[in-house]
């Protein structure tokens, strides 16, 4: 499996953290370990739609 770095981000709100090896892949949370449980998952949801796309193309 794939590595990516993330960043997080404390707000007054809340957690968010972005990935910024996957443009447009963010998520939130209320605590820190929620947010990186999401983030984790919207990595994994954009890297199977990123294949899906390639695989789509190849057809």
């Amino acid at each position: 499996m794939t590595s990516y770095r993330v960043i997080l981000h404390h707000t007054e709100e809340d957690y968010s953290v972005s990935c910024p090896g996957l443009p447009g892949c963010w998520s939130q949370g209320v605590t820190e370990e929620e947010a990186l449980a999401d983030i984790r998952a919207a990595i994994q949801e954009y890297v199977e739609a990123a294949e899906e796309l390639a695989r789509d193309r190849r057809s």
